[in-house]
């Protein structure tokens, strides 16, 4: 059975038992800070599960793309080198939320291994948690898998439910018991249960784990039921198609099978079971997936990973013997295989391969000079040796090579690496080069109350707003009074609390006719994902939970700050038209005096281009289309083409926002009609990281001050060259010419100085064995007259060794060594000689070399030095 097949038919399966078909999310969890990446199928219903989100269904089923290599879950080290370990894997899952229990999802699990998929049932196993007699009694009476077959595990990993068999979502939380299915590969593999002391062979391997959420864990360790236990599982595609393909490793599944002959073709590897082969067929996934996903490679988080696995990549490729880049070639191939279950995946596909070609470019530059080096140490260490950490450093800072890859090539040969000494020298680089600085954390809060009905889409105040907590440095408060800062939580608000790139709110909070109690809100934040955090500095009065008041909006702020919103809108569909479908959003700061909006491309957006951008939105805000706004399911907001922003977390419901020709989701607040908007002007365009372009704007006013300034620019350079506005350019060509003229002139007279002092300062050098010794300073050179003549010195003298020097407020040098002497004398050395004891170091070939230095006063004495240095090398 292929790999698609086994796919779709788990879908329909559960699909035919009730279950809702829900998409695979995203690689990167949305709004999630405690994963870097989504490593299970159940991320993507975590707060369904604590509770604070709510689906329109409680059955659900999804094969989940996941990836574990970095933070926690980590499997990176071990790929290529074990039989079942990935970076990137696909989990096949189905949940229940308060619906069904154990008896069903065990029987249905029992009926899709052996009835639809056909595994044999004496080939399957199962565990229970020790105390979970319900599961052991479905097991052995319901099902009636033999009792020797369920084994039952204990609290295995010291403490109380501490145990293989026993899930928590935290410390504290939902939490319970899990039956884990085993397959047996027979007798003739080593290895023993689960729960035996050789359960880490092969012979058993997890297939499949069904997770029973049924009691909340408390802060003590004691637990109690949850009013509407739940079920999680997870089974791992690719550990399922081997066994149903009958091979023992995942690698030889026909999906790797194929992309691992895509690597050997590129390669030149015709052993197949190379690993190196498995590494890259491996590593092709996650990058391409990392990438859909709208990860890019870069130095930290996220785009670190991904760039250690490319280069881990491109690393197996090297020493296969592949010099030039090779890995992106498989993309289409991944395409191939995998395009039809995962839609974007064939969409991005120019992009995903865009993206690892600029990034092997980039280390196949200095990859050879790298393992140039590690080599050398590596064979200069005793066998079973350690790699110093500041050689392994070296190699990260200077050729790009991660920690791991260093590791990878140590372990390959019976190296360790000093990791310690690593860490050592990399955090004394990072506090050598920390900018000073001063960051504000907002404490967190702890609130329990009723969530924020956010009003500001349609008002600008609000009366008899509720107060529901008080916060003062971050603990909870009574009340709130004059002199003090907080923050205020509303049981509703006009306030916009900062999300997706929008800064959030200022205005006011007051109470009564008099204001009477009187605040300033200086910002709005998300304390929590539907609580509404208002940051108070109390000018008047003071302020109660419970009490009622007013909340009112800055107007003018929140005109200028949507105007600059709705651009960004405008300004993307804009970049997506002019320089193609793969610009992406990687970030926006949405605030009332700019719009900035970083996107992926990599090339700078040239001058023709911003025009066009600009020309495109400002049509926009010309049109005055109305804005529309329109709530509606995930999957129908899909249908109609909406863009859906990288790192954004969408519900099951979400807002899709129209402006002019843009159509993306957004919960932002906005102009009523792009007219609003007034004017769109692009003030810089830059890189900000490798394939991220930033582009700055203004809008309305800003944007008419923005090009009254320019105009005044304009004005004063004509002035300053005698100009008219309109005849700038002319007057500037006009003037670049003159002043290349006069240097060309200039340098004709420079040489013809330089000629004349050749001439004077031959007559000064002093013969050594046959040699021209040659120590002067000249006033008032510049280095290219020191150049000129040194040319001239040496086609008077013949064979020469020249020192000449000039000195304003530091010391510049430059030594010549006649060909025919580089052999005995090298003018590095001479430049140095002298450089030293002037305070500072040059070089440069070995017949001309350069050095600077700071003690003019020295100059004198270390010139007349350059005689003694001279004869003693010859």
């Amino acid at each position: 059975m292929q790999v698609a097949d086994i796919r779709s038919k788990f879908l329909e399966f559960f699909e035919q038992k009730g279950h809702t078909i829900v998409r695979s999310s995203p690689l990167v969890p949305g709004n999630d800070p405690t994963l870097m990446f989504t490593n299970s199928g159940m991320v993507q219903f975590k707060d369904v599960f604590l509770g604070t989100d709510k689906r329109p269904y409680n059955r659900a089923t999804s094969v989940q793309a996941c990836l574990r290599a970095g933070g926690k879950h980590n499997d990176l080290e071990n790929v290529g080198y074990t039989a079942r370990h990935h970076t990137f894997f696909e989990m096949l899952g189905n949940w229940s939320f308060g619906d069904y229990f154990k008896r069903e999802s065990l029987k249905w699990a029992w009926e899709l291994l052996t009835v639809v998929y056909g595994l044999p049932a004496d080939k399957l196993l199962a565990t229970v948690y020790m105390e979970d007699d319900e599961a052991y009694d479905i097991w052995t009476k319901d099902i009636g898998l033999p009792p020797e077959r369920v084994i039952r595990i204990g609290d295995n990993k010291g403490g109380r439910y501490m145990s293989d068999n026993f899930w928590m979502m935290a410390d504290t939380g939902p939490c319970g018991p899990c039956s884990e299915i085993f397959y047996d590969h027979g007798d003739h593999i080593w290895g023993g249960p689960p729960g035996s002391p050789e359960e880490d062979g092969d012979r058993f391997i997890e297939i499949w784990n069904n997770v029973f959420m049924q009691f909340n864990m408390l802060a003590d360790g004691s637990v109690e039921p949850l009013p509407a236990p739940c079920v999680d599982t997870g089974m791992g595609l690719e550990r399922l198609a081997a066994i149903l393909q009958h091979v023992h490793s995942n690698y030889e599944i026909d999906l790797f099978a194929n992309l691992i002959k895509a690597a050997s073709r590129e390669t030149g590897c015709t052993d197949l079971k190379n690993p190196s082969l498995n590494v890259i067929a491996d590593h092709i996934r996650a990058c391409s997936f990392l990438i859909v996903d709208g990860v890019i490679p870069s130095n930290e988080g996220r785009g670190y990973v991904l760039r250690r696995i490319i280069r881990r990549a491109i690393r197996h490729g090297y020493k296969l013997g592949c010099r030039k880049p090779f890995f992106s070639k498989l993309v289409k191939d991944l395409v191939k295989e995998m395009g039809a279950a995962y839609p974007d995946l064939a969409a991005k596909e120019a992009i995903v391969t865009q993206t690892l070609y600029t990034e092997e470019e980039r280390f196949f530059e200095t990859i050879a000079n790298g393992m140039d080096i590690l080599d050398a140490e590596l064979a200069a260490l005793p066998a079973g040796g350690t790699l110093s950490g500041d050689v392994a450093f070296k190699l990260h800072d200077t050729f790009g090579f991660p920690l791991d890859l260093t590791a990878d090539v140590c372990r390959e040969r019976d190296f360790t690496v000093d990791e310690a000494g690593f860490d050592t020298a990399m955090n004394a680089q990072k506090d050598a080069s920390r900018a000073a600085g001063k960051f504000k954390m907002n404490a967190s809060i702890s609130y329990d109350g009723a969530k924020t009905d956010f009003q500001g889409y349609s008002h600008l105040t609000i009366d008899g707003a509720k107060v529901t907590g008080i916060y003062i440095d971050g603990v909870a408060a009574d009340s709130i009074t004059a002199g003090q800062s907080g923050i205020v939580i509303l049981d509703q608000t006009p306030f916009y609390a900062e999300s997706g790139g929008q800064v959030g709110d200022a205005g006011q909070l007051s109470e009564g006719s008099d204001c009477a109690f009187l605040a300033t809100v200086t910002d709005t934040t998300k304390v929590l994902p539907d609580v509404f955090g208002h940051h108070v500095q109390v000018e008047a009065g003071t302020l109660s939970v419970g009490d009622q008041i007013t909340a009112r909006v800055d107007g003018a702020r929140r005109a200028a700050t949507v105007r600059n919103h709705s651009a960004t809108h405008l300004l993307h569909k804009a970049l997506r038209t002019v320089l193609g479908e793969h610009v992406q959003q990687k970030g926006s700061l949405v605030d009332a005096d700019k719009t900035r909006f970083d996107f992926a491309h990599n090339a700078p957006v040239s001058a023709d281009d911003i025009v066009r951008i600009e020309t495109l939105v400002n049509q926009e805000v010309l049109g005055n289309a109305d804005t529309k706004a329109q709530v509606m399911g995930f999957d129908d907001a899909k249908e109609t083409g909406a863009m859906m922003l990288f790192g954004e977390k969408y519900g099951e419901e979400v807002r899709v926002l129209t402006i002019g020709s843009s159509v993306e989701l957004c919960g932002g607040t906005h102009v009523h009609a792009t007219g609003d908007i007034g004017l769109f002007k692009i003030t810089s365009e830059g890189g900000v990281a490798a394939g991220v372009r930033r582009i700055e704007a203004v809008t309305g006013l800003n944007a008419m001050r923005h090009t009254q300034q320019l105009a005044a620019q304009l004005s004063q350079a004509a002035h300053a060259l005698k100009a008219a506005p309109a005849e700038l350019v002319e007057r500037i060509v006009q003037t670049q010419n003159e002043i290349k003229s006069l240097e060309k002139e200039l340098n004709t007279a420079k040489a013809k100085i330089a000629a004349a002092q050749g001439g004077d300062l031959a007559t000064q050098a002093i013969d050594v064995n046959g040699i021209k010794v040659l120590a002067a300073t000249l006033d008032g050179a510049d280095i290219d007259m020191l150049r000129n003549t040194m040319d001239s010195l040496k086609d008077k003298l013949g064979s020469a060794v020249i020192v000449l020097a000039t000195a304003s407020d530091k010391v510049t040098l430059l030594a010549g060594v006649t060909k025919d002497l580089t052999s005995k004398i090298k003018a590095g050395d001479v430049v140095n000689f002298v450089a030293q004891q002037v305070g500072g170091k040059g070089g440069g070939r070995p017949d001309m070399a350069q050095a600077g230095g700071t003690d003019v006063a020295a100059l004198p004495a270390a010139m007349a030095g350059v005689l003694g240095f001279v004869t003693a090398k010859l």
